[in-house]
């Protein structure tokens, strides 16, 4: 390999200077700094520059947790429960815990992660019926993927990454669905050593069939298959892109999570990226502030109260000796108009000043309405006042809860 020794290279004609050609590898050497202007430096570790400022999978170091860091006993879900926007599916295949699982030691603890998205099987299942399915899911709205090019004569390759432990063995089924056209591509990884770290390296193909709708809609589904009946394993791995089959979702899947109270599995540092990598090549993972994280989360979901008594959340003025009501306002745009809910309870509110200067406490708030900045909301029986007072809406228990989702 020959070595060019210079200080400064102009293009020959105009503006433009082209490095390579394409499907060339350009490699800045460990230890080396590539410094391009008016973006963040990039390091010889793995690094490339991509095409978007952030990373297109929100909250993949699972830091946060809004909804709280351990549910149990849970036999049907297709929620998120723990860790912001993992989505765990269970459906008639036993019991579990989810938890957000505080990591101090193992592989991905020394790659930088600290936090894990973690199930565990509390009651087994261990003959699933047909229709039984335990899987995880992460989705995407369309307008954020538009950089694949899907569905185009330039559509580009996906690659997956994460770290991964299980107490079972196998291999494992990770799936991209297209929901906007009804396709399936998979790919599978293997779990080689038990209660162990491993990092995971799954390519997917391009799809120049079915473009991704350019909206906030769910365009696209990663889902990582745990277990399942036949309804879902007798087909086959679709390796290339395919119209969506049933059968084929975890064909190649082996783990059987449910069979066991002794089973568990974990997942950390999932990234998604545009192109074709492999272990070695990879970007590293794009580490977030906590704010930044917490924030692009909140567009799925977000609460107002945290456990406080005595937090002041909203304006309010009674209309009446029993009614009063104001408007929440969300600390960050949601992705839609959210569904609000409430907990409630024997003096969980109060307002403060509202009738010359005195607290009411308050038992009840009932949705009004909601935009993507905020929401209207109103207590027409429990709150005693007087009519045109205005005062300052407060928690009065630590129980008192307000959420907001407009969750995928």
């Amino acid at each position: 390999m020959s070595t060019l020794n210079v200080d400064k290279v102009d293009p020959s004609t105009g503006t433009a200077l082209e490095i390579g050609t394409s499907g060339d590898t350009i490699t800045v050497p460990s230890g080396a700094t590539l410094v391009v202007a008016g973006t963040t430096e990039i390091t010889g570790t793995n690094n490339v520059q991509r095409p978007n400022a952030q990373p297109l999978m929100v909250n993949g170091d699972m830091q946060v947790a809004q909804r709280g860091t351990s549910v149990a006993s849970l036999t049907s879900s297709g929620a998120v429960q723990t860790v912001d926007r993992i989505k765990n599916e269970i459906g008639s295949i036993g019991t579990y815990t989810v938890t957000q699982e505080a990591l101090t030691s193992g592989n991905a603890y020394d790659d930088g992660f600290s936090m894990a998205w973690r199930i565990d099987c509390t009651t087994a299942d261990a003959s699933p019926a047909a229709g039984d399915s335990l899987y995880v899911t992460y989705s995407f709205e369309g307008q954020n993927l538009q950089l694949f090019k899907k569905g185009t004569s330039n559509a580009e390759k996906f690659t997956l990454a994460f770290w991964i432990k299980s107490k079972k063995t196998g291999t494992g089924q990770v799936n991209l669905r297209d929901n906007d056209n009804t396709r399936l591509i998979g790919g599978t990884y293997t779990i080689s050593v038990a209660d162990t770290w491993e990092y995971k390296v799954v390519n997917f193909a391009a799809d120049t069939t079915g473009v991704f709708g350019n909206d906030n809609a769910n365009s696209m589904d990663i889902e990582w298959w745990l277990d399942s009946g036949t309804n879902y394993s007798s087909g086959a791995t679709p390796t290339a892109w395919e119209a969506f089959a049933q059968t084929d979702r975890n064909a190649s899947g082996t783990l059987a999570i449910a069979d066991s109270t002794d089973n568990d599995w974990a997942i950390t540092a999932i990234q998604l990226e545009v192109g074709e990598f492999t272990s070695s090549t990879i970007p590293s993972f794009q580490h977030e502030s906590y704010g930044d994280n917490l924030s692009r989360c909140q567009r799925y979901f977000q609460k107002l109260t945290n456990g406080e008594s005595g937090k002041g959340i909203s304006m309010v003025r009674y209309w009446s000796s029993t009614a009063a009501g104001g408007v929440f306002n969300l600390p960050t745009t949601m992705r839609a108009n959210p569904t609000a809910a409430y907990a409630n309870g024997t003096g969980y509110w109060l307002i403060s000043g509202g009738t010359g200067g005195s607290n009411d406490p308050f038992d009840v708030i009932t949705n009004n309405d909601t935009s993507l900045q905020n929401a209207g909301w109103y207590s027409d029986s429990t709150a005693t006042g007087t009519a045109g007072f205005a005062g300052l809406m407060m928690t009065n228990s630590g129980s008192a809860q307000a959420y907001f989702s407009s969750e995928l």
